[in-house]
């Protein structure tokens, strides 16, 4: 009884050995930077680690098929390195020595690539399934309605341009008041006449002032 168990233990071991293999039918690679995602707050790769992911695959594959019965055990791990990086499979949970389709485990893994990622604190950029491409994420979205933002901006555009003319009417006429008053302040200070083709100040009526034209006669009559 222990030699057949042994035996059925060895033949499914080299099964598993030829399904997982890099470059195998269904098989994807997996790299993993933890220094380069946490720094000094990077955890170590061991068992426990290649437990969970085992876990989150099986988990992913579940979530996928309502019908899928996949388990941890039934996701296989091969050729490892120190570097974090290897290859993995599913195996159909009923047969157990065939591998689920490629397109399945892709379609299980992008749909759940947040949840994988965040089990291990990691990024699409730091855990990388290299044949599977990154799922991309969903857009954010404003808190304030585009409409109501577009609205904002017309608006705001429409008081500038009311304020803009408010002022530049306000200036001009305050322009055209300084112009008047400074044509009717030169007015009163200088008028200038003609008399006899000559010239001449306009008259100062206050008392006491002499006509300079005037005065030149009178200064020539006498003179005589």
């Amino acid at each position: 009884m222990l030699r057949a168990l042994l035996l059925t233990l060895s033949i499914v071991a080299i099964a598993h050995a030829e399904l997982c293999k890099p470059d195998a039918q269904n098989a994807f690679k997996v790299r993993i930077s933890i220094k380069t995602a946490l720094g000094d707050n990077a955890y170590a790769w061991d068992a426990n680690e290649e437990y969970l992911f085992k876990a989150m695959v099986a988990f992913a594959m579940r979530r996928y098929s309502s019908k899928s019965t996949t388990q941890i055990s039934n996701v296989l791990l091969c050729n490892v390195t120190d570097r974090v990086s290897f290859w993995f499979v599913v195996t159909d949970s009923s047969k157990n020595v065939t591998t689920v389709p490629g397109s399945e485990v892709e379609a299980a893994i992008r749909m759940n690539r947040n949840r994988i990622n965040n089990a291990f604190l990691l990024s699409d950029k730091t855990l990388q399934f290299l044949k599977i491409t990154s799922t991309l994420s969903p857009p954010v979205e404003p808190s304030t309605p585009v409409w109501l933002i577009v609205f904002g901006v017309v608006l705001c555009l429409i008081v500038a341009g009311i304020v803009f003319l408010i002022v530049s009417g306000i200036q001009k006429h305050k322009k055209k008041n300084k112009d008047s008053t400074e044509r009717e302040n030169l007015e009163e200070k200088v008028e200038v006449t003609l008399e006899n083709g000559i010239p001449c100040e306009a008259l100062d009526l206050k008392p006491g002032h002499i006509n300079g034209v005037f005065a030149a006669d009178d200064e020539r009559f006498t003179s005589l």
